[in-house]
């Protein structure tokens, strides 16, 4: 491993937007059975569950749109640039929520209003993710950067973690009925707050030598971050999507659905379904920067197949078992399994992609595909698994989690290694200067 020093700046500024993003798009989900039927006619709770994680998931369908538009705009204005445009972005729609009218005061327009913020937040959340993952790969030396790019799924984790302590402080201080009534308007206005700190914290960061190196390159300036220059690379677009495939619907399981689960399955409260994922996460979040850092001393590939083939295996006894836990300590002990398996993707997924691609489309060639795979996967984890529940077939679910997981797996046994990838001229000179890692 390399012995040049962290650049902890870098670290801190490129993944502490993904706090504040995640945050916010975890408390949607989070908060979701309060606010609810503030947007939606009286009627079926589940049916009303289903509506509002309808909207979750039409969120993440403008990632696409954003992780275009978003990883565009950084591979030609910068990594710097598109990272405070994403917490702007998700500084309004968190604000846009806080004060959304109800479904009484306006009526159907309300979840007109509840949509509009959903799309603005998918279009942040799909850019903020390509240019956090490419600013923290280029921004850290090589034999480092497994170990940096897990600090992305520490500050989403951390940004869950910061929801769900607030859930839980507002659930032990407030009643039922006021949370349903305004309670839950609080962590929005929290998150529209922290977001504007973030954007100044951003602009204080340098660009990065990889993009410094691009942008006074000989590259054609106007093929830099274009859909043209990317599927030059196809190979790698396509390899984006289907590693992204099993994990992002394990993810979403494990974490944003988890609480839900715990609740509406297992028949625990609120309150313990969400004191077990605070702790389950809070483990999960601690163990990101080991496995990054292991990944930086045995190569990507290994950490993926384990998650591939835990996932593949262990996804239906793991989610039965979750299904009849009694009590807090069963119930925790099950969820970290399930984190732990995952950790094998969501530690290194950001590295590895942005390692597959060239300078001029990076943060494009990460942000699109990996959009579309969550649009079509992680996104819709949580409809998909409403809809199985509410048809009497809840275990179809699980079958679905481990065929995702499947077929994720047959990508990590064919892929390349990417850990020794050169992304500046510097470490190219390197590179052919000193023998092969096998």
């Amino acid at each position: 491993m390399s012995k040049a020093r962290m650049p902890w700046k870098n670290v801190i500024g490129g993944s502490v937007g993904n706090l504040v993003e995640w945050y916010d798009w975890f408390v949607y989900a989070s908060f979701a059975t309060y606010f609810a039927a503030s947007f939606f006619p009286k009627g079926d709770p589940t049916a009303q569950l289903l509506n509002t994680f309808g909207i979750f998931a039409v969120g993440f369908f403008m990632r696409p749109i954003g992780g275009w538009l978003l990883g565009r705009y950084a591979d030609r204005k910068g990594r710097k640039a598109a990272m405070t445009m994403t917490v702007t972005l998700m500084s309004a729609s968190a604000l846009l929520i806080a004060i959304a009218p109800t479904y009484d005061m306006i009526g159907g327009a309300a979840a007109v209003v509840l949509l509009v913020a959903r799309l603005l937040q998918g279009i942040s959340v799909g850019g903020e993710y390509a240019a956090s993952a490419t600013f923290l790969t280029e921004a850290t030396p090589p034999g480092r950067r497994g170990f940096a790019s897990s600090f992305q799924y520490v500050s989403m984790t951390a940004g869950q973690l910061v929801g769900l302590g607030l859930q839980i402080i507002l659930q032990n201080s407030m009643t039922d009925e006021a949370l349903k009534s305004w309670g839950w308007r609080i962590p929005f206005i929290i998150g529209a707050l922290a977001a504007a700190v973030v954007f100044y914290l951003r602009r204080s960061l340098m660009e990065t030598e990889a993009y410094g190196e691009e942008s006074a390159g000989a590259h054609d300036a106007k093929d830099r971050g274009t859909l043209k220059a990317l599927f030059a690379h196809k190979k790698e677009f396509l390899l984006v999507i289907a590693l992204t495939m099993g994990g992002t619907v394990a993810y979403y399981t494990y974490t944003t659905y988890l609480t839900t689960y715990l609740s509406n399955t297992a028949g625990l409260s609120k309150a313990t379904a969400s004191t077990v994922s605070f702790c389950a996460l809070f483990i999960f979040m601690c163990i990101q920067p080991a496995a990054g850092a292991l990944s930086d001393r045995i190569g990507r590939r290994p950490l993926l197949i384990t998650f591939g083939v835990g996932s593949t295996l262990g996804t239906v006894p793991l989610m039965y078992a979750l299904s009849s836990v009694s009590g807090f300590w069963s119930a925790l002990l099950l969820s970290l399994v399930g984190l732990l398996i995952i950790t094998g993707y969501t530690s290194i997924n950001a590295v590895v992609k942005a390692e597959l691609f060239p300078t001029n489309v990076r943060a494009l060639g990460v942000a699109l595909p990996y959009a579309i795979a969550n649009a079509l996967f992680g996104g819709t984890a949580q409809y998909v698994a409403l809809w199985f529940k509410d048809a009497g077939m809840e275990p179809g679910f699980y079958w679905y989690v481990a065929g995702c997981a499947a077929v994720s797996l047959v990508v990590y046994f064919t892929m390349r290694e990417t850990r020794d990838a050169a992304l500046t001229r510097s470490e190219r000179g390197v590179a052919e200067a000193v023998p092969e890692r096998v």
